[in-house]
């Protein structure tokens, strides 16, 4: 016997499951909304903090282009230059790379050679400046970056630097290796100046920066302008840092030692995308030992390369604190609206299962056989109303009972009288629908009949009698007897017509010859006003004067285009506009003739028959226009297509090979 499960349990389970499901969803939803909405907003902020950051670092830069532009402007420095005077020099320059706090400061002649270092007032080596800014200086134009340049170049600017620029290499996790156990090349702000002349001439230029190895009063000013001492257990949240390459060179970052992480690598992963690929990275990334909501973009020198990046970031605790404090929060409330909804769903359950589960004996005794049962339900609800319903029906029971048996006799006796009328009424009824069958063949015959007599003989009797009479009253020398042998060459044809009208069913040959179809057409245009009124009608031809002649039988295309010519123009009896056009699709082995009109069009039931034999929608047509002339198409291996609405007008377009 199958396990029974009480009705309590069940409500209970049906209320609870949808609380259940919703909880469920609110949860998923509110922690991925919460850990997404935190993440984006992390993401944001860094590349905020990234933007400042680099603001920063362009007005160092701009700071040092500002002192070295007005200095190269002076005509104290020009003159000195043009003389070879290295004591003037000294007397401008040293005390400015002192109070700037630039790292070396050097004057360059026309030809590139360094004649005079303020950094190294002693250094008389007179070699020439590497650098490839010199030709665009000496153009005299200003130049400002970040450089690299490497130790032995810049002992010589400064040998106070060597302090400074040798940076040891230490390993980091999730880092590529790196070849190097220190790295002895400087990475400066440099700006650059022509020293120009009295005349305007260039004649040296002046250049000088700011080692950033070890530079922490920049990346700490960056740190403090844009975190402003956020903390996070007692530790700076943010930090910003100076990548030479992917090696740390200026940082406020901390080892797990408590120093600064200087000689510490990024992670692989960032390199790959910011030093090799040259693109911004902002998202988490793994810095020294944790991760980071963090934010990179390279660095490039005037010559477009990448030496290095510059980092801005936070650590990944704050906002995983926060995140984790909204999931508890959001948690409690769902678990106690739980436990709430499961408290309230079980006692609910219990009331209504009490008078269903009364209902359930009376019942049983009414399927015994009991029927005058009396149900102590007075619950004001549906249960109350389903117990009246139930006492009301053990009475109704008794009566039917015994109606359907009175019912059961009586519908015996009317079975049996029903069956043998029926019997004789399916006879009946298969004798009618074979006469309709007949009747309808015959009509349909009869219908072919009176079209053909009434549509075609007799208007011909009287063009043939009126023809023949013309003939015989003009001479042949006359200019209008031309029209009246045309008139009797088209009674010819319009016999050939009804002859394939009336072998339609199984056609004779066609009479294959060159066709052209503009010129086709335009006898139709100029002839089919004789036979209706084209005085509303606006024509509208549009011919493709690159159609070549076609393949088939002249005389049934004409038939082909005057009936669906004709049935165009009938079918606008207010007027409109009648549009004949021809295409030439020589690529498909074809040609396209649409004829498209503004009449009523044709509706979506009678599009299903209009190529039928004998259907019309017109009360004097004999439905054989259109059955005809896709038989032809079909014989000359073409189509007839129709498109059409309602109110629309309607478009026939037929399609011919070329050759048949």
């Amino acid at each position: 016997m199958p396990r029974r499960f009480p009705i309590q349990l069940k409500l209970t389970l049906g209320s609870l499951f949808p609380l259940l499901v919703a909880i469920l969803v609110c949860w998923l939803t509110g922690f991925y909304l919460i850990g997404s909405r935190i993440g984006t907003q992390a993401q944001d902020k860094v590349r905020t903090d990234l933007n400042s950051a680099r603001e920063v670092y362009l007005n160092e830069l701009e700071h040092i282009r500002d002192v070295v532009k007005f200095t190269g402007r002076s005509p104290q420095a020009a003159t000195a230059l043009n003389r070879g005077d290295r004591k003037t020099l000294d007397t401008l320059l040293t005390p400015l790379l002192n109070n700037e706090q630039l790292d070396f400061l050097n004057v360059v002649n026309a030809y590139g050679q360094i004649v005079f270092r303020a950094g190294n007032p002693a250094e008389t080596d007179a070699s020439r400046w590497s650098s490839r800014l010199v030709p665009r200086l000496m153009s005299g134009e200003e130049v400002s970056g970040t450089m690299v340049i490497p130790y032995e170049e810049l002992l010589k600017d400064n040998p106070r630097l060597a302090e400074r620029v040798v940076i040891p290499v230490q390993a980091t996790p999730r880092a590529r290796q790196y070849t190097k156990k220190y790295e002895r090349a400087g990475m400066f702000l440099v700006a650059a100046a022509p020293v120009k002349n009295a005349g305007g001439a260039v004649v040296g230029a002046l250049y000088g920066g700011i080692m950033l190895n070890n530079n922490t009063g920049l990346v700490d000013k960056i740190k403090r302008i844009i975190y402003e001492g956020v903390q996070f257990d007692g530790k700076d949240a943010g930090s910003a840092t100076i990548f030479l390459g992917d090696l740390r060179i200026a940082t406020n970052v901390t080892a797990p030692g408590g120093k600064r992480a200087i000689g510490t690598l990024m992670s692989e992963q960032v390199y790959d995308r910011v030093l090799l690929e040259k693109r911004k990275w902002v998202g988490r990334a793994f810095v020294l030992d944790d991760w980071y909501f963090a934010a990179y973009e390279p660095i490039f020198d005037p010559d477009g390369k990448a030496v290095g990046s510059l980092y801005a970031g936070m650590s990944e605790k704050p906002y995983l604190k926060i995140q984790g404090q909204l999931n508890l929060i959001y948690a409690g409330v769902l678990f106690f609206g739980t436990l709430t909804g499961i408290a309230l769903s079980w006692k609910m359950g219990s009331r209504l299962a009490r008078p269903i589960r009364e209902l359930e004996n009376h019942a049983r005794r009414v399927a015994s056989g009991e029927r005058e049962v009396q149900i102590a339900v007075m619950t004001r609800d549906e249960i109350g109303d389903l117990a009246e319903e139930f006492v009301q029906m053990t009475r109704a029971l008794s009566q039917r009972e015994e109606e359907i048996r009175n019912l059961n006799r009586d519908l015996e006796r009317k079975v049996q009288e029903r069956t043998a009328e029926l019997e004789d009424k399916n006879l009946l009824l298969v004798r009618t629908r074979e006469e309709l069958v007949r009747a309808e063949k015959l009509a349909a015959i009869g219908e072919l009949a009176a079209g053909v007599a009434h549509e075609i003989n007799n208007p011909m009797a009287i063009i043939r009698g009126n023809a023949e009479l013309l003939q015989m009253a003009i001479p042949e020398e006359t200019p209008s007897r031309e029209e009246v042998d045309t008139i009797v060459q088209q009674v010819g044809r319009v016999e050939r017509i009804v002859a394939n009208l009336l072998k339609f069913a199984h056609r004779e040959r066609k009479h294959p010859g060159k066709s052209d179809i503009n010129r086709l057409l335009d006898e139709i245009l100029n002839q089919v006003g004789h036979q209706v009124s084209l005085t509303a009608i606006s024509v509208q031809k549009r011919y493709a004067f690159d159609l070549p002649e076609i393949e088939g039988d002249a005389d049934q295309l004409r038939q082909v285009f005057t009936n669906l010519i004709l049935n165009a123009v009938q079918a606008m009896d207010g007027g409109g506009v009648l549009t004949v056009t021809t295409k030439n699709n020589s690529t498909d082995g074809d040609c396209e003739i649409t004829i498209a009109d503004t009449g009523a069009g044709i509706t979506r039931e009678n599009l299903e028959h209009i190529f039928n034999p004998f259907f019309t929608t017109r009360s004097s047509g004999t439905g054989l226009g259109l059955s005809v002339s896709y038989g032809i198409m079909k014989d000359h291996g073409g189509r007839i297509e129709v498109e059409s609405e309602p109110g629309k007008g309607a478009l026939f377009r037929v399609i011919i090979p070329l050759a048949q």
